[in-house]
């Protein structure tokens, strides 16, 4: 898991004989719709401020050392941006001017390559990204032309994107720290059809009660998503440990030493022995096969057992689990004459498992009908572009003495 090489210059107490100021940021972690507070719990686990909450994001209070430690521990956000500026904007040319004032030598170096990823607008005056993303881009020459006494940029050396938020006139200027989204772990290189983001599924694990030892089961795993996201999140396995961030080469910023030393660190804090009942179920042999290869590539072949079989046969011999899925919705890979069927069969096994509590997002409709029970919480979100529910029919609580013991 561990892909932070040590260079041949590395030295314990310190790194290249650099010892890096440690600047302090306002953070900017967008997430899911909905889910704001469990990842606004993740960062406080972290042992970090939270500065506020907004719609799909949550800032906090950090410094370098914090860039590194959110993008390899947060297992719900979908980025980390260092917060730049923040200022009001009705007219391009107030956009220019608030852009330039911002001390942008303190982010890009002389050689940097800076460029605006994306631009957004909603419910705002400014709302072309492509004009947006221009007159920032001219702006930040405008006035790294002056502090660096240049008029021409080579721009021949490190990646430093930049993210334009504009919300009611307000601009939010994020500079981007992860590169590709969070939720892209490194160990699902083939997905499968209707596949479910990484991040998502363990938001949505983490919504829930289940704990390491209880029996969790997805009986539509499809690639493994939701049972390696327990599995790893069970075993205390880093999510960012086994990929790359753009912000890794930013020595001006963040010293490399951190990196070594935070995935070192998290190494160190897996708990490789541990035994826990994990299952998931598909009916494709080869999505099956797959599964299994993302498992094995995210360290936790050992932890889950995947098989090839219906939701009919859904059944298991302990009491006290948990079903956490994502079912078909008819959205992409299943048509709507055959969804009453599945949820019926899905209900009929819950049913059979009397003690379990059900956890399922879905998009379609009817599916507490065909279920057969009344969801005790219905919250609304999306899954990529589909807007859908994540339903809760939580089963009874285990005697006291078992939940004091362990499992069920």
């Amino acid at each position: 898991m561990n892909r932070f090489v040590e260079p041949p210059d590395y030295r314990p107490g310190g790194f290249c004989g650099i010892i890096l100021f440690m600047q302090k940021f306002d953070l900017i972690c967008p997430c899911h719709f909905g889910l704001e507070a469990v990842l606004k719990k993740e960062i406080q686990e972290l042992g970090y401020e939270i500065a506020r909450t907004e719609d799909g994001r949550v800032i906090f209070h950090g410094d370098s050392d914090a860039v590194v430690m959110a993008n390899i521990h947060l297992r719900t956000a979908e980025r980390v941006l260092i917060d730049c500026a923040e200022f009001e904007a009705r007219t391009f040319d107030e956009l220019f001017e608030g852009i330039k004032a911002v001390e942008w030598e303190s982010y890009i170096p002389k050689n940097g390559r800076f460029w605006v990823k994306k631009a957004s607008s909603v419910n705002s005056k400014l709302f072309s990204p492509r004009d947006i993303q221009s007159i920032v881009k001219k702006a930040i020459v405008d006035h790294l032309s002056g502090v660096y006494g240049i008029s021409r940029f080579e721009e021949d050396g490190e990646e430093y994107p930049l993210r334009v938020f504009i919300h009611k006139d307000k601009v939010t200027v994020g500079l981007d720290t992860t590169g590709d989204s969070l939720h892209k772990r490194g160990y699902r290189t083939d997905a499968g059809e209707a596949p479910i983001a990484e991040n998502l599924a363990a938001a949505l694990i983490m919504l829930t009660p289940w704990k390491a030892d209880r029996h969790l089961v997805d009986p539509f795993c499809g690639s493994g998503t939701f049972a390696i996201e327990a599995a790893m999140i069970a075993k205390n396995i880093a999510p960012g440990m086994g990929r790359g961030y753009t912000s890794e080469r930013w020595t001006n910023i963040i010293n490399k030493k951190l990196w070594y030393d935070a995935v070192a660190e998290a190494q160190s804090e897996i708990l490789s022995d541990l035994s826990c009942d994990i299952q998931g179920y598909d009916l494709d042999p080869e999505v099956i096969a797959l599964a299994r290869d993302n498992a094995r590539r995210a360290g936790v072949e050992d932890t889950i057992h995947f098989q090839q079989r219906p939701v009919a046969e859904l059944s298991h011999h302990g009491k006290y689990g948990f079903i956490i899925t994502n079912p078909p919705y008819g959205e992409r890979i299943e048509t709507l004459e055959t969804l009453p069927g599945i949820y019926s069969d899905l209900g009929k096994a819950m049913r059979r498992l009397e003690t379990w509590s059900l956890y399922m997002i879905t998009s379609y409709a009817d599916a507490e009908r065909y279920v057969g029970r009344k969801s005790a919480k219905n919250r609304k979100l999306y899954n990529g572009m589909i807007q859908a529910r994540f339903l809760s029919f939580p089963g009874p609580k285990p005697p006291l003495r078992q939940r004091s013991t362990g499992g069920g």
